[in-house]
Parts: structure tokens; C-alpha cells; sequence
């Protein structure tokens, strides 16, 4: 994968304007991940196998400990799939901070993934603004809080931002990067342009919304997709197959737009001529803002405890996790790859 490689070179970003800004990328950052559960776990094999300096701190410094151990498995499993050249060598960039200030007194970038409460968003960032150095930018792994929520009153807030990973980002490169309305533009573009650096995939939104971007287009299709089981349209199990032998086969290497554009002889604007009205009749029937029922959760538990019992669930995560592994493989195999046949 030879992700420790990288050198640094000019990239483009885009802007909240829509015109994309020339960034000179720096040399690997050295970065600070603040709380070592899974997601930081996660976030420490992306930035560490990429060759940052990267250190840990956890308010319980027995866990940050304990993290290490978990990262090296992690690391060993993801070699043997080749999406770690050299665990040895990835490893030697990990430390573990006493003290948060002293965890980020050194950094270029912060990664903060604490739990999901405000409360304790306002006071790590309190701390982190305080601590970090000017030039250090400061993201939260947040899924759902949006910035304005946490960096208002902070002196340095003009540095804060969302990135909000998909779990595992080890295993899953998008990153969704939002900004409040007073984080600087070059905050935005540098992040972007470190995010490339480790190999993820930044994805910019360019205004703050609940759920960003992912959890909207994903609480969309659960939406429909609990709708379809209620009204008795579809059963849990087929509803699945649809997805995971239809669609997805596609969404695993092309988003809904291209998939469209290559759906119709002439392009988009032939797609949309000819199935447009379609969709336009179909929305006029999806629009359902009621909550899940409690009888709708049980039917659905129901039959995926019917298809997986709940004692399998640990070993049904193993399982997708390995998937994950083999596909990101073979996706990083066909980089190297010409992606479309010569016309010849």
C-alpha cells in the first residue's frame, strides 16, 4: 500500500465558493487522537500505517494502554490482506501521552472521538484550544453534533471542525469534513488536503446539516426501507437482497450519479427524461416523517434473530469485517489498473 510513502506535492481542494483552491500538502502531520475507543483505534492505524508521529491520550490511561495492544492486532490483521506494508514500522509512529496537553503539544492535527454528549464536546474542546498550538487544527469524529454546537465561545475557533468518519475509517476512507460558519476556509482545505495525504477520502460539506451527509442519504433509504416491510410490500430478508446483490454491487465502486449517467444511452439528462416523472410519482408516496413503531423494530428484530441468533452477532461483525478487508484489497489493486478499455 506503501501509504508511509507519500510526498508531499500541490492537491486540490474545493471551497465553500465552489472554486477549488491549490494547496501545497505538507509533510505527514504529526497527529494527536484524544480518546482511544474503537474509533480511535480506528483513526490511529489510518494515521500511523500513513507514517505520522501519532500519539494517544484517554482519560483513562490504563485503556490508552490497552488501545496499543488492540491497534497492533489490528494492524496484523490488515496486513495480512495488504492494507498495512509494515506493522513493525507503522507501530514505531504510535505513542501514549500522560497528559492531554501533553499529547497535543506537538501537533499538527487533533482527533478527538469522545462520546456523543455535548456537555463533554464543550469541555474537551475548551481544553484542546487552550492546549494545541496556534497552527494545530482541531477536529471532532462527531456522527451527529455539528460544530456550531461546541466552538462558538473558543478563541482558536476558526481551527474546529467536524470529521466525521465512517466506522471503521481504517476499513472505510470517507471522511465528511463540516465546518461551522466561522471555520476558515484554509482550515477546511488543509484537513482535506491531510485527509488525502493518509490515503482517506474527504468528502467537503460545503453548509452545516444534520447528519451530513452519509447518515441523510442512509436514514433515507432505512426509511423506505422500513416503510416497504410495514406496509407488507417486502419481507426483512429480501428487502436485504435487494441491497446487497442490487444496488450495493454497484454503490461499491460508483455513487448514485454515475450510475445513472452510465443507465441511459444519452447520459444524466437522458436518465432524467426518461424516469424522472417515475421518481417524481414515487416521492409523492415515500413522504412518511412517522417514527419506527415499536411492533415494526420487533417484526424486523424478529427476522434477522430468525436469520443470525444474537449470540452471533460478534462473530457476524468478524465476518463483515473481513469482507471490508478483501474488498478495500481489491479495490487498491485496481489502482494500478486502466479503469476503462482503450476504444481500440
Amino acid at each position: 500500500m506503501a501509504l508511509g510513502n507519500h510526498q508531499p506535492g500541490p492537491c486540490l481542494a474545493p471551497t465553500s465558493s465552489g472554486t477549488p483552491v491549490i494547496v501545497n500538502v505538507p509533510s505527514l502531520p504529526s497527529v494527536s487522537i484524544i480518546g482511544s475507543g474503537l474509533i480511535g483505534q480506528a483513526w490511529a492505524v489510518v494515521f500511523a500505517r500513513a507514517g505520522c508521529v501519532t500519539t494517544l491520550w484517554d482519560g483513562n490511561p490504563q485503556a490508552a494502554q490497552q488501545a496499543v495492544t488492540l491497534i497492533e492486532q489490528q494492524m496484523q490483521t490488515l496486513a495480512r490482506y495488504g492494507l498495512v506494508d509494515d506493522v513493525v514500522g507503522a507501530m514505531a509512529h504510535i505513542r501514549v501521552a500522560d497528559s492531554l496537553e501533553a499529547a497535543v503539544a506537538q501537533s499538527d492535527y487533533v482527533q478527538e472521538n469522545l462520546p456523543e454528549v455535548l456537555d463533554i464536546k464543550l469541555d474537551i474542546f475548551a481544553r484542546l484550544d487552550a492546549a494545541a498550538p496556534p497552527h494545530a487544527i482541531v477536529a471532532s469524529s462527531t456522527s451527529g453534533i455539528p460544530a456550531t454546537a461546541f466552538t462558538e465561545d473558543l478563541a482558536g475557533r476558526a481551527r474546529c471542525l467536524v470529521a466525521h468518519p465512517v466506522n471503521p475509517p481504517s476499513l472505510i476512507p470517507v471522511v465528511e469534513l463540516s465546518g461551522a460558519p466561522w471555520t476558515s476556509e484554509q482550515t477546511l482545505v488543509r484537513t482535506r488536503a491531510i485527509m488525502e495525504a493518509v490515503k482517506q477520502k474527504p468528502v467537503t460539506v460545503l453548509q452545516e446539516i444534520d447528519g451530513f451527509i452519509l447518515n441523510r442519504l442512509q436514514g433515507a433509504l432505512l426509511r423506505e426501507a422500513f416503510r416497504l416491510v410495514e406496509q407488507g410490500y417486502v419481507s426483512v430478508e429480501d428487502l436485504d437482497t435487494t441491497v446487497s446483490h442490487g444496488l450495493g454491487l454497484r454503490w461499491s465502486f460508483m455513487g448514485p450519479f454515475e450510475t445513472i449517467d452510465l443507465n441511459a444511452p444519452g447520459g444524466i439528462r437522458d436518465y432524467a427524461q426518461r424516469y424522472g416523472p417515475l421518481y417524481q410519482e414515487l416521492a409523492k408516496t415515500q413522504v412518511d416523517t412517522e417514527p419506527w413503531s415499536n411492533a415494526l423494530i420487533d417484526r424486523v428484530t424478529t427476522a434477522r434473530r430468525a436469520d443470525l441468533p444474537e449470540d452471533k452477532l460478534a462473530a457476524r461483525r468478524a465476518w463483515r469485517d473481513q469482507r471490508l478487508m478483501a474488498l478495500a484489497a481489491h479495490k487498491l489493486q485496481q489502482l494500478n489498473k486502466t479503469e476503462v478499455p482503450d476504444a481500440d
